[in-house]
């Protein structure tokens, strides 16, 4: 069908839309996690200078680490913020227009990441870091849900992964770019800080360009026309009349409803089990340990054995470990499943664990061992890589509609970054406390987590969210079966909305 006026597409609008989202997007969360391990000692002598040229105190060592820890993991703090506000802002600008005006936090962190060594003040990084990591905090909740809404079914994991692949590519780029040989030495830290706004402004040039989410634009905004024009340019190709079916079915199930907000998720039965679930896996997400290797690689690299020459080179392969298993997810995640990728994610994790324990406790007494240890290091995050990294961020697209989806991801978000600063909280100590036996309580958290997948999170793959929805509501309502009501028929001619675009 063509129609006057119709804006035409290509497939690879598809494609350039997520770059360009992805690139000011979740890149930059792992992109500000891993920056932060190259200028270690630099801002830390950096505090040191500020307190004695402030108020003639040397600081003891546990002191100026203590500040580090803050200035680290103060980025969970920003990022927590960042998910509770993410919600509200996708409801009142829509998908795209959020991720354009996140950038204000970005541009504003970095000006103050640069400006804080000429400034002679640590305080200036730590509000950078709670700016970058509100930034990383909506990027981190809008951005699946943009993707998730604007992609075809059959495509939507893959889509949606993409999320994670970009995540585990910003680790890379932030370790490559910490190099002492590029903005890694001591000259240059505060500009390694600041390096995050390059990103930022790619996205702020080419993301206005790309249409807003189909979804949002049909079913909060009630606009069919701009709905269909956004379809048309994703596409590439005329609109199928079952996808639109289908976001018109959701339309009509979702019709008169407000968006939700967080706390009446919790008091709503009918989303029981879909909330239990985005809420443990998103906390076993951070609870697994892994993102704390980045912030303190080379904490884990020392305790392995690893000489300090040979360490900046060590965590480089972290990064490209977990960016090669993100890929391999995004190809395998269409054809084995979401429960699949996950519980066998984290089943991996636990056995590795186990390993990496054993080998830390024998690395004393075999020379080999510390290989065995980082081996072991890179297996663990190739395994996270494989599933919990990038299907995490797919469920709360895929298992609520579009009323409560915003109100899930603030929760979703919320348990993330909480846990995410707990855990950055508390590593260095179970590190220095545990030892050979700090991988422990992570395995134990991975084998309960892939438990819960295998036993009670349904399969979504490939399915509508009307059949997704009765999936669980037969754990919703278990015994209940008469209560769940037939599903509102959308009210509509398909022939009628695809010519309306040509009135």
């Amino acid at each position: 069908m063509s129609h006057a006026g119709a804006q035409k597409g290509s497939p690879l609008t598809l494609v350039l839309m997520i770059a360009s989202a992805s690139i000011g997007g979740t890149l930059q969360y792992g992109y500000n996690l891993a920056i932060m391990n190259a200028p270690t000692t630099f801002i830390q002598s950096f505090i040191n200078e500020t307190f004695l040229e402030r108020w003639d105190v040397q600081l003891e060592e546990y002191q100026v680490t203590l500040v580090w820890t803050i200035i680290v993991s103060i980025f969970s703090l920003g990022g927590f913020a960042g998910a509770l506000i993410a919600g509200p802002m996708t409801i009142r600008f829509g998908r795209k227009k959020c991720l354009l005006l996140n950038n204000i936090f970005l541009m504003t962190a970095a000006l103050l990441a640069l400006t804080s060594r000429t400034a002679r003040s640590f305080e200036m990084i730590m509000i950078s870091r709670v700016l970058v990591g509100i930034n990383a905090g909506i990027s981190m909740n809008v951005q699946p849900m943009y993707f998730g809404e604007s992609a075809p079914k059959h495509l939507r994991g893959a889509i949606s992964l993409s999320s994670a692949v970009f995540t585990a590519f910003g680790v890379v780029l932030g370790q490559v770019v910490g190099l002492r040989e590029i903005l890694g030495s001591e000259p240059c830290w505060q500009y390694l800080l600041a390096s995050n706004a390059i990103p930022g402004l790619i996205q702020l040039l080419t993301l206005p360009w790309f249409p807003e989410s189909p979804r949002y634009l049909l079913i909060d905004r009630g606009d069919k026309e701009a709905c269909i024009n956004a379809l048309r340019r994703l596409r590439g190709c005329e609109v199928q009349s079952s996808e639109l079916d289908e976001i018109l079915q959701e339309q009509a199930e979702t019709k008169g409803m407000r968006a939700s907000h967080p706390w009446e998720l919790f008091t709503d039965r009918s989303v029981r089990w879909q909330l239990i679930s985005v809420m443990i896996i998103s906390s076993a997400m951070q609870l697994c340990g892994n993102d704390s290797i980045y912030f303190y690689a080379s904490y884990v690299f020392k305790e392995a054995g690893i000489s300090d020459d040979k360490i900046q080179y060590a965590t480089i392969g972290t990064g490209t470990c977990e960016f090669t298993a993100c890929i391999m997810c995004n190809l395998l995640v269409e054809r084995k499943g979401r429960r699949f990728m996950l519980a066998g994610g984290f089943t991996l994790m636990t056995f590795w664990a186990v390993v990496f324990t054993i080998a830390l406790s024998f690395e004393h007494h075999t020379t080999w061992m510390s290989y065995l240890t980082m081996t072991c290091v890179y297996t663990y995050i190739l395994s996270f890589g494989m599933g919990p990294a990038g299907v995490t961020g797919i469920l709360p697209t895929e298992i609520f509609n579009q009323a409560a989806r915003p109100a899930a991801y603030m929760i979703a978000g919320s348990m993330m970054w909480l846990n995410l600063f707990v855990v950055g909280m508390i590593f260095p100590f179970l590190v220095s406390g545990l030892r050979e036996y700090c991988f422990v309580p992570f395995a134990a958290i991975c084998l309960l987590s892939a438990l819960y997948v295998g036993l009670f999170l349904p399969e979504t793959k490939g399915k509508s969210l009307s059949v997704i929805m009765r999936e669980f509501h037969r754990l919703n309502f278990k015994g209940q079966e008469n209560h769940f009501e037939a599903q509102t028929k959308p009210q509509y001619q398909l022939g009628e909305v695809c010519l309306s675009t040509a009135l």
